[in-house]
């Protein structure tokens, strides 16, 4: 991940670390890759493990690892190559590749490389950024590549195009699948600033062919962006994980000044494809296997129109995960009225984020954040909304923590991902329902409790410290780090 280990603003771009076992309890590393100069950034990238020694890297081992990354070069001219580090220790360290850079255009914004295995070579999808194209490279060593295919002037455009992957995604219910192209648009989504698109088709090793030109948006809200896709998950599945922050105000958020950290990642998220009504395969995104950090069920209740109210506030992580299930809505007629509403609040400052579903007249659910008042930014929005047809049964998942609300629509069909920020935190939850027209229509509500993945590293102040350089170096160059958190 692209860190700053000076400062809490973009800037003194290294590689940030950190290992997990289930990609919820996560363990500070290192810095592990830090400029090869003093007019250098390392940007994003991504690292395989050549397990073949495809490289001639790892002549004695089965467990090298290679990182890609792009070298964004700031004097005396400006440009982006992509360079190569090598770790032999299972990727805990890494050493800068003597033969940098290993591809070179001459271009200026020539940046992202997102590299995988297809059978028998590597392939690398790098964004040619202000020219709305996706480069499609091949390798059998991964230091000389040969230019495949492009993929470009598709959908949405914004202002310029970021961070591509492509990946492999399975058919929800089938042993088949497609290939999905991702990419971050900064500036230029629809609610401003950053956003991600995606396509669906084929991928032959050498060219992505879409099944068409729709835009489909990852998120309905403004918080998801530069996903990254993990390779090799065992079982076939895709998962990825996202930056939660939008670029229009990710450098302001307000808890650098209070706890000493800026920005924070998403849920890793389970993709499979589904069959929307009238739209076709969408993808569906979904908590990737919460189990490690679920803790005991905090309430379980079945209504109809009604309401309750639940404290959580003796919740250490102060994080639930709420589940809702709404069964028996008839299909022969138009529902006219109905409406479901959940309300996390604070009863000391009145803050609260509100969400919930409504039936008629356009069968929208929403996300509502203007009543945290902890951050005042112009262009941070508060209301997001998505349609979503009603049939027999509609399902809802939601992870809300100290400043992030998550929310999956119809077993991930629709996705919203949403920072806030609160004075107190919100720690008591309201439950309502109300004009629901028949008596078979159904609520099933489950609130369980998220276990702190961070208190097992906290030090006696309750402080988790953050990556740390007190004197590591890249090619002699020193940086000094203020131990900020990830």
């Amino acid at each position: 991940m692209e860190y700053n280990p000076v400062d809490l603003v973009a800037g003194n771009q290294s590689w940030g670390h950190a290992t997990s076992e289930d990609l919820y309890h996560w363990v500070n590393q290192p810095i592990a890759i830090f400029p090869i100069n003093e007019s250098s950034l390392i940007f994003t990238g991504s690292a395989v493990v050549d397990s073949e020694n495809t490289s001639g890297f790892f002549p004695d081992q089965d467990n090298g690892v290679v990182a890609i990354f792009t070298i964004a070069t700031q004097e005396p001219v400006e440009l982006q190559s992509q360079g190569l580090a090598i770790s032999y220790d299972e990727g805990y360290s890494f050493e800068m590749y003597d033969g940098n850079p290993v591809l070179d255009v001459g271009s200026a914004q020539f940046r992202d490389p997102k590299v995988s295995w297809y059978e028998d070579h590597w392939v690398m999808v790098i964004a040619f950024a202000q020219e709305f194209m996706i480069g499609i490279y091949t390798s059998t060593n991964l230091k000389d590549w040969e230019h495949a295919s492009n993929f470009s002037h598709q959908g949405l455009l914004g202002l310029q195009w970021e961070c591509p992957n492509l990946e492999k995604v399975p058919i929800d219910g089938t042993d088949d699948s497609m290939y999905l192209m991702l990419i971050s648009i900064n500036p230029g989504a629809p609610l401003g600033g950053s956003v991600m698109e995606y396509y669906l088709g084929d991928f032959d090793g050498y060219k992505f062919t879409p099944m068409d030109h729709a835009t489909r948006l990852t998120d309905f809200s403004k918080d998801s962006y530069a996903g990254q896709f993990f390779s090799n998950v065992p079982g076939g599945e895709a998962v990825s994980i996202n930056w939660a922050s939008n670029w229009q105000y990710a450098q302001k958020t307000p808890t650098a000044t209070s706890e000493s950290w800026r920005s924070a990642m998403s849920l890793p998220r389970k993709h499979s494809l589904r069959k929307a009504e009238r739209i076709g395969y969408v993808d569906a995104q979904v908590p990737y296997d919460i189990s490690p950090i679920l803790g005991k069920r905090l309430a379980h209740r079945n209504i109809h129109n009604g309401s309750f109210s639940l404290d959580f506030s003796d919740v250490y992580s102060n994080a639930v995960y709420l589940q809702v299930n709404v069964t028996g809505i008839p299909t022969e007629a138009t529902i006219e009225t109905g409406t479901f509403n959940y309300t996390f609040y604070s009863p000391s400052s009145g803050e609260y984020l509100k969400s919930g579903y409504y039936f008629a007249p356009d069968n929208y659910f929403y996300v509502y954040r203007g009543g945290c008042r902890g951050f005042d930014n112009l262009l941070f929005g508060d209301s997001f909304a998505t349609n979503v047809l009603p049939e027999e049964s509609i399902y809802f998942e939601a992870v809300i923590d100290r400043s992030l609300y998550e929310t999956f629509v119809n077993h991930g069909e629709l996705s919203s991902t949403s920072s806030f920020f609160t004075n107190s935190p919100l720690t008591h939850m309201n439950f309502s329902s109300a004009e629901l027209p028949s008596k078979e229509v159904s609520i099933d509500v489950t609130v369980h409790e998220l276990k702190s993945t961070w208190r097992p590293l906290e030090n006696e102040d309750g402080i988790v410290e953050g990556n740390k350089s007190s004197k590591a170096s890249g090619a002699g160059r020193k940086l000094h780090s203020k131990g900020a958190e990830l």
